[in-house]
């Protein structure tokens, strides 16, 4: 996922606190966080059962989960040595000393905290199966490169995010609205879960060779390069699938083909993936995001209007 990368003569000091802390939340991966949203808040629509109060609350406590996993992983990869001065992604915050390691790691417990608070709430709202899904997606976000197992390091990331940004979160929010989970949410799951693993995918394919020196063992790593384009191919088909499949079971209008117009958008950076090599490759990963968010929005549009 991407960030704010620093200027190539910038130091430490020449940088703003401010600006220090909004490159270590990433904010250009918080589409992330908001697509499921929409989407699960979307298809709460279309079961008639739409609510402000849960819906933002799930935004916020996603967000602060997004943000709490993004610290994490800032801190986590820096102690395990993955984030080097070899590094082709975004600036990471501790490796380039613009902010300790501590003070991440206090504001990373901040970030858990609060989406706690919004999960608090959602379980007074929807009940005990919240309160699961909340322990488990902060627990995921610290497990991903921290822990004894950090998934991230062991192949399990793809998974990691296809079931938690995909799945949880889409079908999550709909369920604190409607208190149940329709059936267009699974269905939309997957789609929202595969363009988020996507992301991932561009991540881990441009890193794979730094990612071999530091022991990370991503799919990228374990298959290879081929590997991970493939990968990136079969999840847009998944993406794009799923608002035709929608519409030929005739479970949506017409409308949810309405993200079908990004197709051209997501072959041009297929075409990208395949191509390129290192550094050129953030282009990429910040396209796939972008993708996400248009593709999302549409989605969630398309499923309202058929409602």
């Amino acid at each position: 996922m991407t960030a704010t990368t620093a200027h190539p003569f910038d130091t430490p000091d020449a940088i703003s606190p401010f600006r220090k802390w909004i490159m270590a939340c990433r904010p250009a991966t918080l589409a992330a966080a908001f697509v499921p949203v929409a989407v699960g808040s979307a298809c709460a629509h279309f079961a008639g059962a739409f609510r402000l109060g849960p819906a933002l609350a799930a935004l916020f406590g996603a967000i602060m989960i997004q943000i709490g996993t993004n610290l994490a992983n800032d801190v986590f990869d820096h102690e395990k040595g993955a984030d080097t001065e070899e590094r082709l992604g975004p600036t990471r915050v501790v490796q380039a000393g613009l902010l300790s390691a501590a003070r991440v790691r206090s504001a990373m417990v901040i970030c858990f905290g609060l989406a706690t608070l919004a999960g608090v709430y959602l379980t007074w709202v929807a009940g005990w199966p919240i309160l699961v899904i909340g322990v488990a997606s902060v627990a995921s976000g610290i497990a991903y490169t921290g822990g004894p197992y950090p998934l991230g390091y062991h192949g399990l990331g793809d998974l990691f995010v296809m079931v938690f940004f995909g799945f949880v979160a889409v079908c999550g929010t709909a369920f604190v609205q409607a208190g149940f989970v329709p059936g267009v949410a699974w269905w939309s799951s997957a789609a929202v879960g595969a363009l988020a693993t996507a992301i991932l995918v561009v991540n881990n394919v441009r890193d794979r060779d730094t990612d071999v020196k530091a022991g990370k063992r991503t799919l990228a790593v374990r298959l290879g390069r081929r590997a991970g384009i493939a990968e990136y191919a079969i999840l847009l088909i998944i993406a794009f699938g799923v608002p035709v499949a929608l519409a030929l079971i005739g479970h949506v209008g017409l409308t949810v083909l309405i993200p079908c117009l990004t197709l051209p958008f997501g072959l041009v950076l297929l075409r990208r993936l395949s191509t390129l090599h290192g550094r050129p490759l953030n282009a990429v990963l910040a396209g796939t995001a972008k993708l996400m968010l248009l593709h999302g929005v549409l989605l969630a549009i398309g499923i309202t209007l058929g409602s």
